[in-house]
């Protein structure tokens, strides 16, 4: 392989390179700790928020490195309604579409101002931001709703002990005493790190379906390469192309068994997957997918050449609020409450997330696969950090640290391209 072409190979997945270095040196500091199965586990499911938040904010990057500063506040506003409503007799059902549609009518309100009135976004969503923040605390008048008699609505969306897709083979765990089963269940919704945690039975369900996730990605890269092979477009070297996947299917592979050492795939985790194939499949095979980066690269030659740009920035916005919505489900469900204060930071956290996962601060450039690879890297130190006792103001110089080189590199690769 040419030098070149080397260099190339790991510009391009620098991002995936760092995780995986990040990951072995945390693993050989915490004394492999990092690496047991109910922090593996622990690591999918306490980011949730940031893997759907992430994607939502992607959209909005992508038009230009517009972003949302509200999306925290406006997640607490749609949780607290639903919420509110659920204890109020409401069905679990109704109460998950209220947050849904909530998050939906807060993106198109945000969306027009910013697409047809061209208020910038920065400060659209800056003012959301205040302004939902306050609305969530009128709703929830200052006080904690509390959702543990909702345990259909908890573990549909990944909160409780229970909130993990059953085996073919019979329980997803073995079976725990009240007191074990009561520590679990309170570590998990605080979002503590632990030291241990096998369940006792490995979840075949879980290794069948990382198995066929694997063989699905596989025939589709093939079929994708094929097709680019034979309409003549330029393809990446096929010994770097080996080398990804493979790198990606024993990734895919590892975290399968990790969690089907625990207790099998979390139901959470099926939304984050729902939500990355979905997004994925329209930022790179739909019309608006593509407009999307032609308004990022360049918005007044896409104007020139019949794209509505203003449709393409409310419909950014309009996905932001609706998968806003949906975090919000997702974290009450984890936190089986909604507070006011829930939310708080998590917009820097979905940027974050973006950026760190290759996403131009200039816009135009970006994939959902580059989000959540920033997402786990964030996750990773986070969770490495912990599990090393490093106090939190700590790891929040680290996270600005990592933001910045991850910008910086941005930065620095569009001026070698001029």
């Amino acid at each position: 392989m040419e030098k070149s072409t080397v260099l190339l190979a790991l510009k391009k997945y620098t991002m995936v390179i760092a995780l995986i270095v990040v990951f072995i040196i945390f693993a050989i500091a915490t004394g492999g700790k990092i690496v047991y199965p109910q922090n593996i586990t622990n690591l999918l499911s306490q980011n949730t928020y940031v893997f759907v938040l992430g994607v939502g904010m992607l959209l909005c990057i992508l038009t230009g490195g517009n972003i949302d500063l509200a999306v925290g506040s406006v997640l607490c506003f749609a949780a607290a309604v639903g919420s509110t409503m659920m204890n109020k007799g409401i069905s679990p059902v109704i109460g998950v579409l209220v947050m849904i549609i909530v998050g939906l009518l807060v993106g198109i309100w945000q969306g027009f101002w910013i697409a047809y009135i061209k208020v910038p976004p920065f400060i659209a969503t800056l003012s959301g931001m205040y302004a939902f923040r306050g609305l969530a605390n009128v709703v929830l008048e200052g006080m904690d709703v509390n959702l543990k008699g909702f345990t259909g609505f908890i573990n549909l969306f990944g909160g409780g002990a229970d909130c993990y897709i059953r085996d073919i083979a019979g329980p997803t765990q073995k079976v725990l005493d009240s007191a074990d089963g009561a520590k679990i269940l309170e570590t998990y919704n605080s979002g503590q790190i632990l030291d241990a945690g096998r369940a006792g039975h490995i979840n075949y369900l879980c290794m069948i379906v990382g198995v066929v996730v694997v063989v699905i990605f596989l025939a589709m890269v093939a079929k994708g390469r094929m097709n680019a092979i034979k309409r003549g477009y330029e393809t990446t070297p096929l010994v770097s192309e080996i080398i990804k996947d493979g790198l990606i299917s024993i990734a895919i592979l590892l975290i399968a068994e990790r969690l089907a050492e625990y207790k099998g795939i979390p139901t959470s985790f099926i939304w984050v997957l729902l939500v990355v194939l979905i997004y994925g499949y329209i930022t790179t095979r739909t019309r608006i997918g593509r407009h999307l980066y032609a308004v990022g690269g360049n918005a007044k030659a896409a104007g020139l050449s019949g794209i509505n740009t203003k449709f393409v920035y409310f419909f950014a916005y309009i996905n932001m609020g609706l998968l806003t919505g949906l975090a919000g489900a997702l974290v009450a469900a984890r936190l089986t409450k909604a507070t006011p204060k829930m939310g708080e930071g998590y917009e820097m956290d979905a940027i974050g997330a973006c950026f760190i996962g290759g996403a131009s601060a200039y816009g135009g450039t970006g994939t959902v696969p580059g989000v959540i690879i920033g997402a786990l890297l964030t996750g990773v130190i986070n969770q490495g950090m912990s599990l090393m006792g490093i106090e939190a103001n700590w790891q929040k110089v680290v996270k600005g640290i990592v933001l910045l080189g991850a910008v910086i590199f941005d930065v620095v690769s569009k001026n070698e391209k001029k």
